[in-house]
């Protein structure tokens, strides 16, 4: 590895290093901890955070998940300052990295339920608990949210910039297009007057080679002339071909009963296509503009439904009526439930429309409910070209594309911002709730209480005793003596007063019940 290669590799591990070393900051300002296993936590902090941050690009989640073990050794609710930076952090790096919110949600409700048993069994109390998911949810999903919106931001963003790209795109086609039907006006000029002047030439020169009063000589050079004639009307035909446009039609062009030549091909292909007809079966055929612009646009729409939705069942719809006639190609979403590129570079449904437009109908296209998409063309089965819809009454592609990337901006936001509120409603719904059945948890027997004596084991103890206990004593009770371990007890679940019962040396010392006192 040369040099230059080597510094390449330094400046990009350089960002991740910086991380660490942060990180890093506030386990080194808070290692001194009078226990001896919250100080191994800390110190298997700075390999776990390096851990994490090499970790951070391609699995989030379980980069924050490392940070979390460790705090919960320190604390079993999560409130530790030596990881809330680390966790704060890397909650946000996760929110800006991951496409879906399912599994970082499935994640926190992993954690969540998981900080139950964790607080039940350290703490003997549930009252923690409440306090652990407090701290989750300022110190990792709150950050995530924030992360989930700057992601969603930048997606916006670069959507508009391919939107805009795609526009240019359109006005240069639209500009091309122009071009190419003035070329076809001028390919028309020259078929209507030279082939109607070719083909006089060529009627004359066939009555010269008739004619008996000329010589051999004569009546060769007609004949000559007559051929070259005929020769000059095929390369001009040929010519014509050449300055159409690409949706011009050319001679023979089909007609509406090529429809089902169409689905033919498309069914030995390997696609899912239903044909379904409806209205009056009187109706006359429609005339060639339409019928051409019928199979234009069933053969775009397959043709799309192929390329953006492979494998999804395609339906065709053909309503006819005396005056009108309409074409429906839908497609469904596609088996893998992946969504279609909402940016195309094609300019097959513009073309389409102008090709419509000519035909006197009006066409419409978009996303269906069900997560496919539709092309629908209303076309008239009379030569009176159909009124038009203005072109400003009708968005563009590119504008709706634009108006539907903002809505699943605004929708996403939205639950950004409802998310936190409906769970911190909740979080406090649970506590009214706990706080209303937890005090019976807590009772101690007053019969088991009185059978209890010092000397005996704590183990003893606390098989008599129930396994929840009070979170605090009562206001105004003495610190226990330096070494004594105690634990309170309710002794009515109306009753303000406690049975306590202190431990020293794993046997029980004092039990006593103590009364709240105001406390000046």
């Amino acid at each position: 590895m040369n040099r230059r290669s080597l510094s390449a590799t330094w400046r990009g591990r350089l960002p991740g290093l910086a991380l660490w070393l942060i990180l890093c900051v506030p386990i080194t300002a808070t290692f001194a901890s009078p226990h001896a296993l919250q100080r191994w936590a800390m110190l298997a902090g700075f390999p776990l955070l390096g851990l994490a941050v090499l970790l951070r690009r391609r699995w989030p989640l379980a980069a924050v998940a490392i940070p979390v073990v460790p705090s919960l050794v320190v604390s079993e609710q999560l409130a530790t300052g030596a990881y809330s930076l680390a966790l704060a952090l890397l909650g946000y790096l996760a929110g800006v990295r991951t496409a879906r919110a399912q599994p970082a949600l499935w994640f926190f409700a992993g954690v969540a339920a998981a900080g139950v048993p964790l607080c039940a069994l350290v703490s003997r109390s549930l009252w923690p608990w409440f306090t652990f998911l407090t701290a989750l949810l300022l110190n990792v999903v709150l950050p995530w949210l924030l992360g989930r919106y700057r992601r969603q931001y930048a997606e916006l963003v670069r959507t508009g910039w391919r939107l805009a790209d795609r526009m240019e795109r359109e006005q240069r086609a639209v500009a091309d297009r122009a071009r190419l039907r003035e070329r076809a006006r001028i390919a028309g000029d020259m078929h209507d007057s030279l082939g109607h002047d070719l083909a006089l030439i060529a009627l004359r020169a066939g009555a010269l080679e008739l004619d008996r009063t000329l010589d051999a000589e004569r009546r060769a050079a007609a004949g000559a002339l007559r051929e070259a004639a005929g020769t000059a009307t095929e390369r001009l035909r040929e010519i014509i071909g050449v300055l159409r446009t690409d949706d011009e039609d050319a001679p023979g062009a089909p007609s509406a009963g090529s429809v089902p030549a169409l689905v033919g091909r498309a069914r030995e292909s390997g696609m899912s296509v239903t044909v379904e007809t409806a209205g009056d079966d009187r109706a006359p055929e429609p005339p060639a503009m339409t019928g051409h612009a019928l199979h234009r646009v069933v053969q775009e729409a397959l043709t799309n439904a192929a390329k953006h939705a492979p494998g999804a069942a395609v339906g065709v719809r053909i309503a006819r009526s005396a005056d009108r006639l309409e074409v429906t190609v839908a497609n469904d979403r596609r088996p893998d439930g992946a969504a279609p590129d909402p940016v195309s570079g094609g300019s097959g449904l513009v073309g389409l429309d102008e090709r419509v437009r000519l035909a006197g109908g009006t066409l419409r296209s978009g996303p269906t409910p069900e997560g496919g998409f539709a092309v629908t063309a209303r076309l008239p089965m009379t030569g009176e070209p159909a009124p038009e819809v203005p072109a400003a009454a009708e968005p563009t592609a590119a504008e709706r594309e634009l108006a539907q990337a903002r809505q699943r901006v605004r929708r996403r936001l939205r639950q950004t911002v409802t998310l936190p509120l409906v769970a911190l409603a909740a979080l406090l719904a649970l506590m009214g709730v706990f706080a209303l059945v937890s005090p019976a948890w807590t009772v101690l027997d007053r019969t088991a209480f009185q059978s209890l004596r010092t000397g005996m084991p704590r183990a003893e103890v606390e098989s008599v005793a129930p396994f929840f206990a009070l979170d605090s004593p009562p206001d105004g009770t003495p610190d226990p003596p330096r070494g004594w371990s105690c634990t309170y007890y309710g002794v009515d679940s109306a009753d303000t007063s406690a049975y306590e019962l202190c431990f020293a040396g794993g046997r029980l010392v004092r039990a006593d019940v103590v009364h709240r006192r105001d406390v000046p």
